[in-house]
């Protein structure tokens, strides 16, 4: 199944799955607008939740909230863009496989390092805080890991995907490093070194596929994993305050 869509003027590129034929063409004064939305939204935006959540104690999802909204609008208003063809496309079972194989082979090596440096904090989520990690559990997908694939896969490859040409890597590997920036929130080094991985990881899921389905499942798999073996503390800042 091809990430590309064909553009007339301007030959294959990258897009998102719910964007229509020819929604890929741009004005070089279009390209340039463009570059600075991007840098707005996914540069100027997270530094200035940064400041917002630790100096003005604003909880994370209130300052996330409006990031969203404009994503959202911008989507939404968008007539190159069809929200319902985005969500139609399926995982597949070929997809569904590759995502559980690369779960069970850098996971278990996960499991096994922490086993074997930090024993403690395998199970010590759910062992001392049940309630808590119940709730993280059934909220995480739909209130995290939902609006990070909107904006982050659907929304980034969308609007910013034919800047690429064809180019998928270098489109890959920019999101997979916004990703990791927008983690600076959570005031940790190791956030953000592990989203930049995810988000290759991800972006990469998103361009071979075009699957919101997909990459949501596997940011959710990854995310329950990471908070039953006790990784979570470093992402705890963004979930407590949700």
């Amino acid at each position: 199944m091809s990430p590309i869509t064909v553009t007339p003027s301007a030959g294959p590129v990258i897009a998102a799955a719910g964007t229509r034929e020819g929604g890929g063409a741009l004005s070089r004064a279009g390209r340039r607008r463009r570059w600075i939305e991007m840098g707005v939204l996914f540069v100027l935006a997270p530094l200035a939740m940064r400041w917002i959540v630790h100096d003005g104690k604003i909880p994370m999802f209130a300052a996330l909230l409006p990031v969203l909204v404009v994503a959202l609008f911008l989507l939404l208003a968008d007539p190159t863009f069809r929200l319902r063809t985005e969500l139609a496309r399926r995982i597949g079972w070929r997809n569904g496989i590759s995502i559980l194989l690369l779960l069970v082979v850098a996971g278990g090596g996960l499991v096994a390092w922490i086993e074997s440096h930090h024993p403690a904090w395998l199970l010590e989520f759910p062992r001392n805080r049940p309630d808590t990690y119940t709730r993280i559990m059934i909220g995480y997908p739909i209130f995290s890991v939902m609006a990070q694939e909107l904006l982050y896969r659907s929304f980034f490859f969308h609007r910013y995907g034919m800047l690429f040409g064809r180019q998928v890597w270098v489109a890959v590997a920019v999101n997979g490093l916004l990703f990791g920036f927008a983690h600076i929130v959570m005031d940790s080094t190791f956030a953000v070194v592990a989203t930049v991985i995810g988000g290759l990881v991800l972006g990469a899921r998103y361009a071979a596929t075009r699957s919101f389905w997909a990459v949501f499942l596997e940011h959710t798999l990854w995310g329950w994993l990471l908070f039953t073996i006790g990784i979570g503390r470093y992402f705890f800042t963004g979930v407590s305050n949700l």
